[in-house]
């Protein structure tokens, strides 16, 4: 007899987005009649099913990769610094969006606030004896009530004291969905309201295979991205808005890479290359000037029989930006001398040569013009040229620790954990402190990727792209509105390790819970008999004096807090 069950293989569509939620797992599916009514709306009414393939029918995805939600008056739709990867299309009611004069507290958010000196020299005295030992007085033991659809409501006062902007029609969410970001506005519910909510993967399909609304997204996503992204550049703020107007007509929006690029990561971290997309390549003829709008971007150009790393771009940079003003400006034709791979999951915009030349080369400052030279080094055109010109010298990061970044996808980080290995005595007092300062359980393991004597620790590094908040279903892993750092509410974790799973870095740890009330016993599940679990993670002791008590406590300067973007800064570690 085999000892083995053959079975089903799992699917995209095994859970529904209707049954996504873990107390919806036995709710039924959308209804025929459900998708009826939705097959009825715009945009669908005016999609061509026989443009989506069998496997991609349009009911099918309207029945796995949507979901009606009904609100009451007051209900929270989405709520600002939250995760999104989701937008929402009206089916009845409207809402209202907040633009300012919310109180955050009234959202769930908790004020931070730095803990007095008085209690943090007392906290060694007063943390528990075993890790994860915690007041259940103050709910940790609590979990989120997945059972309520819209657990988060907003008291009446609000509709009167904050400046809020009426939607009725259309789409909204579609920045989130599409750039992978957090949620800009809270959206409320004002009086009953029903919508559908589609999932990012449904959008995605949804957009490929109808020509009308990809041409919608795009158009109200590049509208409001490029004006934003022209007004945040110091080569580009000087255009007035008709130019500017002018410039993202003519400018198209393009995708590349994978949104979820940390599974394909995670399944093939040896051949990280042969993952990145190619958005450029080295050798073709310039067809516009792209800037990154969100992600990042790897520069490389031929070495021998391979490609060496040159550097990284982000959101703000530019490509192609040298071999435009060259030609512009001799007549010469010369082509791409780099190219420009997606790491991960990139958003660029194109703007064409000839709106180039007519908006936007006549006003770039005579020093940006002229750094941006073919005789100048190419990794240092087109990223932020007032930081290059300021900087003047070039990057001393050589090409293998660039190489090692782009390979393990450090770039990502803000705050990554290096650590001189060279200077460190493994005295493990960085551990001790992180452990004081967290209950008695540290957040971060001194282990990682080495590169010449320099590790990249397990610490949260507050990435750019957070993929650990993707799949969060009840949104405690979330972004600090005002710090921006991705923390962790205990009190919605439920323990479901979607984060730690998600996180390409081994970042987050699962910790079993303890009662400090009663004797520190371990809290077991009543319905599993499975311990409690809250995922941890550095937060960079965000309620604590000083920063990071882990860099603070180290004796001899081993341990640094880095911006992975900093390549400058790095170069300076390095050559210290």
């Amino acid at each position: 007899m085999a000892d083995f069950e053959v079975v089903e293989r799992p699917g995209r569509w095994s859970i529904p987005f209707s049954q996504e939620r873990p107390a919806a797992a036995e709710a039924p599916p959308m209804s025929d009649a459900d998708v009826d009514l939705v097959m009825s709306m715009w945009p669908f009414k005016d999609m061509d099913p026989e443009q989506f393939p069998k496997r991609l029918a349009l009911r099918d995805i309207i029945r796995n990769d949507c979901r009606i939600r009904t609100f009451e008056h007051g209900d929270v739709i989405v709520r600002e610094g939250d995760y999104g990867n989701s937008l929402f299309i009206f089916i009845e009611g409207e809402v209202r969006v907040v633009e300012r004069g919310l109180d955050p507290t009234k959202l769930g958010r908790s004020q931070r606030r730095r803990r007095s000196w008085w209690r943090s020299l007392l906290q060694p005295l007063t943390n528990p004896k075993t890790p994860g030992a915690r007041d259940t007085r103050r709910g940790y033991h609590a979990r989120f009530d997945l059972a309520e659809a819209n657990a988060l409501k907003i008291m009446p006062d609000v509709f009167e004291v904050a400046e809020l902007l009426p939607i009725r029609e259309g789409l909204f969410g579609e920045q989130s969905a599409l750039a992978r970001r957090g949620r800009t506005r809270t959206v409320l519910s004002y009086g009953p309201t029903k919508l559908l909510e589609v999932r990012w993967q449904g959008v995605r399909d949804l957009r490929r295979h109808d020509a009308a609304l990809m041409a919608h997204l795009d158009e109200k996503y590049l509208r409001i991205a490029l004006m934003t992204l022209l007004g945040e550049s110091p080569m580009f703020s000087t255009l007035t808005r008709e130019t500017r107007t002018r410039i993202i007509e003519a400018a198209r929006f393009e995708t590349y890479g994978r949104f979820e690029w940390h599974r394909a990561y995670e399944r093939d971290p040896d051949d990280p290359l042969r993952q990145e997309q190619v958005i450029a390549e080295e050798g073709h003829y310039p067809n516009g000037l792209l800037m990154i709008l969100s992600g990042f971007a790897r520069l490389t150009r031929t070495h021998g029989d391979g490609e060496e790393t040159l550097t990284f771009r982000r959101r703000g940079d530019c490509y192609g930006l040298e071999e435009l003003i060259h030609n512009a400006d001799s007549g010469d034709q010369v082509p791409l001398t780099t190219s420009l791979r997606a790491v991960g999951y990139v958003d660029v915009i194109r703007i064409p040569t000839r709106t180039f030349e007519e908006h936007m080369l006549p006003v770039l400052p005579p020093a940006m013009r002229a750094a941006a030279t073919l005789e100048r080094e190419p990794e240092r055109i087109g990223g932020d040229l007032p930081r290059l010109i300021a900087s003047g010298a070039r990057s001393k990061v050589n090409h293998e620790m660039l190489e090692f970044l782009g390979d393990h996808r450090f770039m990502n980080g803000t705050a990554t954990m290096v650590i001189d290995m060279d200077r460190c005595t493994r005295c493990d007092d960085c551990v001790r402190a992180c452990a004081s300062g967290h209950l008695n359980s540290p957040v971060f393991v001194r282990h990682g990727p080495i590169f010449d004597n320099f590790m990249v620790a397990n610490a949260c590094m507050q990435c750019v792209d957070p993929v650990c908040m993707i799949d969060c279903p009840t949104g405690a892993i979330h972004s600090d509105v005002d710090t921006g750092i991705v923390v962790i509410n205990e009190k919605t974790c439920i323990g479901c390790e979607a984060c730690a799973n998600s996180c390409p870095y081994d970042n987050i740890r699962m910790i079993e819970i303890r009662d400090k009330q009663k004797d520190e016993k371990m809290m077991v599940a009543r319905e599993t008999g499975r311990p409690i679990l809250k995922a941890t993670k550095c937060d960079l002791c965000v309620d604590h004096h000083g920063g990071p008590a882990c860099q603070r406590a180290c004796p001899h300067d081993a341990l640094t807090r880095l911006d992975m973007q900093d390549l400058d800064g790095l170069a300076g570690l390095m050559n210290r």
